[in-house]
């Protein structure tokens, strides 16, 4: 016989226009989340296509996609530990130390791209471990102990691939990630699916909180987000899906970028992680105070080692996917400008650099900005020196919003 709610115990539902005001009551005691970022998104494409009208052609568009997977990736492995109010430094020459050994073991060695790929990750995973280790059991703050290991691996990579060597990459599966596209109805299929997947869990959410007498979003609000999504996906794989090759003939480029979804995953993955599971629960309560953490009987230690090889492991990834791009590996692949774009990404994205703030996808919004910055001024003309000074006015502003917003909750009462 099945559990019954008396009325009395029943929450009531909100309304869209209170979940908005809401909304809006938590922005103005400083929870900005992540909409700084996405203004700023909104306000850069906005420029950027008036200026330059080839900014929103579908080619464009991909380029857009394919340029910043890398950083990104790296970003999502920075926001584990920023969430603890750690730094990992050593992030973008920890990606060129992965990539090399996987460049190494495909085209000196010969291995399958399995082992190879096997390879990389389990090098991010070792790194991480390390670097973890050192950390927390001998007590040296993690700036200093990644500032040392990013001039190490800077060697080491020079070390593998035996000074200025390029190592070509020619595996197809490997260069098939960030240079080949899926056909045209699988993106259509795989939105779809994302889609319902997305309502369906919306749904059971709901369910469930009402069954326990909770509040729960309305299923107007529900319907929102799921057309926004759908929305906003189909008009994303729509450009994708335009043929974007001068002759469709000879190759074809049409299709949603094989990166794409590869990034998908891994957002549903960590989501799942840092939402779904005492892991991520344990993490925020370590970001937050890492000394109440530990009297609530949570290792803290522990939870810093797997921060740092989660950070590692994702820095291999992105190595991955910056080798499957510039179908190579060289002495600068993860150098140059790729750790402070990641740590920018997650930071204009809304994580914290304070520590038990930040999500995943924040890391894919920075990504994006930095992205379209680096993409749109590009487009018109400008220099490296540039590029490089309104990325850092733009991971300062976002760093102030960030300080100015945690003033502003402690004042409040939300933190």
């Amino acid at each position: 016989m099945s559990a019954t709610i008396s009325p009395e115990r029943r929450a009531e539902a909100p309304s869209i226009s209170a979940n908005v005001r809401g909304y809006a009551e938590r922005v103005r005691g400083g929870d900005m989340g992540a909409l700084p970022a996405v203004f700023g998104l909104v306000v850069l494409c906005t420029v950027f296509a008036l200026l330059r009208p080839s900014f929103l052609t579908a080619g464009n568009f991909a380029n857009l996609l394919t340029q910043g997977a890398a950083v990104t990736v790296i970003a999502m492995g920075l926001v584990f530990v920023l969430l603890l109010g750690e730094i990992d430094l050593s992030a973008g020459f920890a990606s060129g130390v992965c990539a090399s050994i996987l460049a190494i073991l495909l085209t000196n060695q010969g291995l399958p791209w399995y082992v190879a790929v096997a390879a990389a990750i389990l090098a991010g995973v070792v790194i991480g471990a390390t670097l973890g280790s050192i950390v927390t059991k001998l007590g040296i703050p993690s700036f200093v102990v990644t500032l040392a290991a990013f001039l190490a691996f800077q060697g080491l990579v020079l070390l593998l691939i035996k000074g200025g060597t390029i190592i070509a990459i020619r595996d197809e599966t490997i260069l098939a990630v960030a240079n080949k596209n899926l056909p045209p109805a699988l993106g259509w299929a795989l939105l779809a699916a994302g889609v319902v997947a997305y309502a369906g869990l919306q749904l059971l959410r709901a369910r469930k909180r009402i069954g326990r007498g909770l509040t729960s979003d309305p299923i107007s609000l529900i319907a929102v987000r799921v057309g926004a999504l759908a929305l906003l996906g189909g008009v994303a794989v729509y450009f994708l899906n335009v043929e974007r090759s001068r002759n469709a003939a000879v190759v074809s480029l049409a299709g949603m970028p094989i990166v794409v979804p590869v990034i998908l995953v891994l957002l549903l993955i960590w989501t799942f992680v840092l939402r779904r599971t005492a892991f991520g629960r344990h993490l925020y309560a370590v970001g937050g105070n890492a000394e109440a953490a530990r009297r609530a009987g949570i290792n803290v230690d522990r939870m810093k080692i797997s921060a740092f090889v989660i950070c590692s492991s994702m820095a291999a990834v992105g190595g991955i996917i910056a080798a499957s791009r510039a179908s190579s590996v060289d002495p600068n692949t993860g150098g140059s400008n790729v750790l402070l774009y990641a740590v920018g990404a997650a930071v204009i994205g809304g994580t914290s650099l304070f520590g038990g703030k930040g999500r995943v996808l924040d890391a894919i919004l920075g990504g994006t900005v930095v992205a379209v910055i680096e993409n749109g001024m590009g487009l018109m003309g400008y220099s490296s020196g540039v590029k490089f000074m309104v990325t850092g006015s733009v991971l300062l502003l976002a760093a102030g919003v960030d300080a100015l917003s945690r003033k502003r909750a402690a004042a409040t009462g939300l933190r």
